[in-house]
């Protein structure tokens, strides 16, 4: 049998945080943990917008928790002002139990992601890679 071959990258994310109601941070880390194939870490701030090319320069992806953008709308737009100034892609998860997502973020990212930890690592991986367009999954 063939081995698949191991990815050894470390992936450096900024998952949105802020007032959480839902939690769905925790429920989104648990996924990433759940995978212990899929190496990452995450670079925090309380306020991105000081930050300019020493933080963000070590991105990967911006992962943004759509469930999250109503109560901390701000902190949405000032990551996707970075995520154009530095070029640095955009996931967006759907709100836990929802399909729906706000359209004004849909338009801004490289893909839409459920909750599924596999689905979310395959994009994650694949959006950083290049492996393949997304422009079909919407």
């Amino acid at each position: 049998m063939f081995e698949e071959e191991k990815d050894n990258k470390i992936y450096n994310l900024i998952i949105t945080q802020g007032i959480d109601s839902e939690n769905e941070y925790a429920t989104f880390t648990e996924r990433l943990y759940s995978k212990p194939d899929f190496l990452w870490k995450e670079s925090l701030a309380r306020n991105y917008a000081p930050f300019g090319e020493s933080f963000f320069g070590k991105v990967d992806i911006i992962v943004l928790l759509s469930g999250l953008y109503n109560d901390n709308k701000e902190l949405f737009d000032t990551l996707i002002q970075k995520a154009d100034e530095f070029d640095i892609p955009l996931l967006l998860v759907r709100p836990y139990g929802m399909e729906i997502v706000p359209e004004e973020l849909e338009e801004k990212v490289k893909s839409v992601v459920g909750w599924n930890a596999n689905c979310i690592v395959d994009d994650i991986k694949g959006i950083i890679n290049g492996d393949y367009d997304f422009e079909d999954d919407f």
